[in-house]
């Protein structure tokens, strides 16, 4: 039995055989066979290619049937070229040749087509790159008798263990048999942990070396609330967690009692309990947890699922979706955050030395206008069908905002002599992801009509910590005294304005931080859709008066260490609803 700490990225107990996806670089030895074996070589070479092909082909008719055709496409070139005669020919030559085995031969062909892709100049060649180095390590598997799972049909609920995920990769999963993720790297605001949040599944990040310690089919425990793994534990640890998990899913049913019950506090306080989205399909799940509105739908996948840019039809009708499921209910679509760790596989490559300080979001969208506006046009065709809201990201200055809103109006105009309808009135916002938008909040305030605080991003920029890097994680705090006063600066800007403030980051859908954010004077959090009903037991069981003594105490800390004990202390002594 093998115990490993890592960071715990989303709660829960999940116990079941691990899938272990490939992270390694086959590194095939340079070796030379006798004339005799060529045959049977070249006969391995086929069989490898042929169960390739099928392979990718399955995979592309599984995303779509999915997720359609848009997203299928991905796989197309992967299907073409492995089928592309010139392959297997030049991979026949050297075996015939210069008598290498199979699985060397088609290394060198393939690094010598790497090498190829790299030297042009074409950044969408470049990109290509990254798929031979995946066609590479699938044929090669096959030549070495070396299996692979499909991700994308699984025939039984698994454990992911793996290096990283990717928002890409995450799309292709069969989410009804994913049980947890076991992950080598990332923190909790790392774009795996939000996955796995938005999944509602446990995940442990942080782990180290998970990916070599575990075996494929082994059992494995996942304990996303303590942040612990647990491989071929014995059989008392195995009751152990199987009483944990039972005692959990008593919790969930329990707290989904609360899904029609308003989000009041015992004083009388109305708070806001909004859902963040990823995909359109999510926004049923929002409603069915009690969700008031879609408070953050993050427009990515679509661009990340796909390996070209998303047409202006196919954005429309995911925008369509989401608001035909919300009904009367608002939904703020952020536009396309794009860059840093999400490069979408048709976007030019990045050069950026610092990509999380680089060309990203906003940025990228204002530099790339036919783009952005192709995507403006399907949020404002979509604006007609209930209460959408548009909010910009990652904006840090004045002039950025000024900048997008004159591209909205641009767009609107076109969309105005097109005769195409569109919302006119349509409330436009803005994220609050930087120390310098944070600080100038009183100025965005005359811009906006609402501000939403996004403490991923906020945090890791306040306190210079990547919010991916496990190794750093232990740095990064959403309660640090630096990213609470900066919260604060920002609510204290809309008091008095007409300017609503939200905030949608993984810090509202935690239950220990909620009576502090109240007290800060937030009356309107967004969160996974899962997270919300604990977070409305704990506004019934709250005041407001409470809350603000307990921000009053919080301000006087200077070190994130006393506010978390002083936070967990308070979360202990609330009282529980008694209907639960």
């Amino acid at each position: 039995m093998i115990t490993k700490k890592g960071i715990n990225a989303s709660p829960g107990v999940a116990i079941g055989p691990a899938i272990v996806l490939d992270t390694e670089e086959y590194r095939i030895p340079h070796r030379t066979i006798d004339p005799v074996q060529v045959p049977g070589q070249i006969h391995n070479l086929d069989a490898a290619l042929a169960a390739s092909r099928q392979e990718v082909s399955e995979l592309r008719a599984a995303a779509a049937r999915k997720l359609g055709d848009k997203t299928a496409v991905i796989f197309a070139f992967h299907e073409q070229f492995i089928c592309d005669p010139k392959l297997r020919d030049s991979v026949v030559a050297l075996i015939e040749r210069r008598h290498y085995t199979a699985a060397y031969a088609f290394g060198q062909v393939l690094n010598e087509r790497q090498r190829q892709f790299r030297n042009v100049a074409d950044p969408y060649l470049k990109e290509r790159v990254r798929d031979l180095y995946d066609i590479e390590r699938r044929v090669l598997r096959h030549i070495l008798g070396r299996a692979r799972e499909d991700m994308t049909r699984l025939s039984e609920p698994v454990i992911i263990v793996a290096n990283e995920i990717t928002p890409s990769q995450a799309i292709s999963f069969d989410r009804r048999h994913i049980l947890a993720f076991a992950i080598n790297v990332g923190g909790q605001t790392s774009h795996t942990a939000i996955i796995a949040r938005m999944l509602g599944i446990p995940a442990v990040l942080a782990l180290s070396d998970i990916t070599a310690d575990v075996a494929g089919g082994e059992t494995l425990i996942v304990d996303g609330t303590n942040g612990i793994v647990v491989a071929s534990p014995d059989s008392e640890t195995l009751e152990r967690y199987r009483a944990q998990q039972r005692e959990y899913r008593r919790l969930e049913d329990r707290l989904r009692r609360l899904r029609d019950e308003p989000a009041v506090t015992r004083d009388g306080v109305p708070i806001e309990l909004l859902a963040n989205i990823e995909v359109p399909e999510e926004t049923h799940e929002a409603f069915e947890y009690g969700a008031e509105g879609i408070g953050l739908y993050r427009t990515e996948l679509l661009f990340l699922s796909s390996a070209r840019m998303p047409t202006e039809e196919e954005q429309y009708e995911a925008f369509l979706e989401v608001m035909r499921a919300a009904g009367p209910r608002p939904v703020v679509i952020r536009t396309v955050d794009l860059g840093a760790d999400k490069l979408a596989p048709a976007m030019e490559a990045q050069r950026d030395h610092n990509p999380a300080l680089g060309l990203r979001s906003l940025r990228y969208c204002l530099l790339h206008l036919d783009m952005f506006r192709v995507h403006l046009r399907a949020i404002l065709r979509a604006s007609t069908a209930g209460d959408l809201r548009i909010m910009f990201p990652m904006i840090t200055t004045v002039m950025e905002l000024r900048q997008a809103k004159a591209t909205l109006a641009d767009v609107m105009e076109d969309l105005d002599e097109e005769g195409i309808p569109f919302r006119r009135d349509i409330p436009i916002g803005m994220m609050v992801e930087t120390p310098a938008a944070a600080l100038l909040a009183a100025a965005f305030v005359r811009e906006a009509v609402f501000l939403s605080i996004g403490t991923n991003d906020l945090t890791q920029y306040t306190l210079a910590v990547d919010r991916g890097n496990e190794r750093v994680a232990h740095l990064f705090s959403s309660h640090n005294p630096a990213v609470l006063k900066l919260v604060h600066e920002v609510v204290r800007a809309t008091r008095g304005r007409k300017v609503q403030v939200n905030l949608c980051g993984e810090m509202a859908g935690a239950p220990i931080y909620c009576p502090l954010l109240l007290g800060l004077g937030l009356r309107r959090l967004s969160m996974a859709p899962k997270d919300i009903p604990s977070i409305k037991r704990i506004v019934r069981a709250t005041t407001i008066e409470r809350c603000q003594m307990i921000a009053r105490k919080v301000s006087r800390f200077d070190s994130d260490r006393q506010v978390l004990n002083f936070l967990r202390g308070e979360a202990r002594a609330i009282e529980p609803e008694e209907d639960l």
